[in-house]
């Protein structure tokens, strides 16, 4: 018998006949140089900028001498203003998108109108700038060959322990964004459940007037911003892969094995157990149960 194949659909982001272009616009993300000339000729020459908050992007464009019209898109709006903005696109309106800092759509509203705009088939075309975790990743002095970003850690302790257990065995450097009255207790946590001698980075305030960079074992490090009581600013927080020896030793040698293990030891039902080895693998939850019922 024959072989059937079976064709696969690949949309070419041409833009639709007649439609305009959103522009994701990276802004910066503290010292307001930190922009493109690219990125300053398209908020000129675009006819409306989305902004997360109007006024913070009215500061960056006052100062670039940019007279625009603006309208707000954040995420208590998004989900009416998506669906104006793509009207808008349709009628052949050029459209920029920004944040308050960075690159919109990362641990900022985006996601909706860009999937939306993607659907209507609206031409979306990227226009890099700033990131937080980049920069803090590459001036951090952990290895940058392999790494993962999970955007803000959860705000619940529970929530952020279980985030946090997952990647104890992690062979790659791990990047998270945290506020400022939450770090402590997060480093609290890592000492606990990573151990003291675990290599952290706390960038702060990167890129402004008042950067900072505390980089050491997480005991030294939590033990600093301790002293200091009160801590401020933007923070991204990094933590060194496991050990070699420590993660040889630790990782099981399949999913199933250490599915078993944190049934056992952590009193999960399957499902639990399933999404945390999944976390730790650095697989996606149906490769996990796949990998789980090959070695049943």
């Amino acid at each position: 018998m024959a072989k059937v194949k079976t064709a696969t659909r690949v949309v070419r982001d041409g833009g639709a006949p007649g439609a305009g272009t959103l522009y994701l616009v990276g802004t910066p993300i503290g010292n307001l140089e930190d922009i493109t000339l690219r990125a300053l000729r398209i908020l000129k020459e675009v006819d409306l900028i989305a902004c997360e908050d109007t006024r913070h992007t009215m500061q960056l464009l006052d100062h670039y001498g940019i007279d625009k019209m603006t309208v707000s898109y954040h995420e208590h709006n998004e989900l009416m203003r998506a669906a104006e903005l793509i009207v808008h696109l349709e009628q052949g309106d050029n459209i920029a998108m920004v944040s308050d800092a960075g690159m919109p759509g990362v641990s900022d509203p985006g996601y909706r109108l860009i999937a939306l705009a993607v659907r209507h088939h609206i031409k979306v075309v990227p226009v890099p700038g700033a990131s937080a975790f980049l920069s803090a990743l590459v001036a951090s002095g952990l290895p940058t060959d392999s790494f993962r970003f999970s955007g803000f850690l959860p705000s619940k302790q529970g929530a952020r322990r279980s985030a946090l257990e997952a990647i104890r065995n992690s062979p790659r450097t791990q990047i998270f964004y945290e506020a400022p009255h939450r770090i402590v207790e997060a480093l609290q946590d890592v000492v606990e459940l990573l151990g003291s001698d675990r290599h952290v980075v706390v960038a702060r305030e990167v890129t402004k007037l008042h950067e900072e960079f505390l980089r050491g074992r997480a005991e030294d490090v939590l033990a600093t911003l301790q002293k200091r009581g009160d801590v401020k600013g933007e923070i991204t927080l990094l933590i060194g892969k496991a050990d070699g020896a420590e993660h040889a030793q630790a990782t099981p040698k399949n999913v199933g094995q250490r599915v078993r293990e944190l049934m056992s030891s952590q009193s999960l039902d399957e499902k639990a157990a399933l999404k945390l080895a999944a976390k730790e693998f650095g697989v996606s939850k149906s490769e996990a149960y796949r990998e789980l019922q090959r070695v049943r």
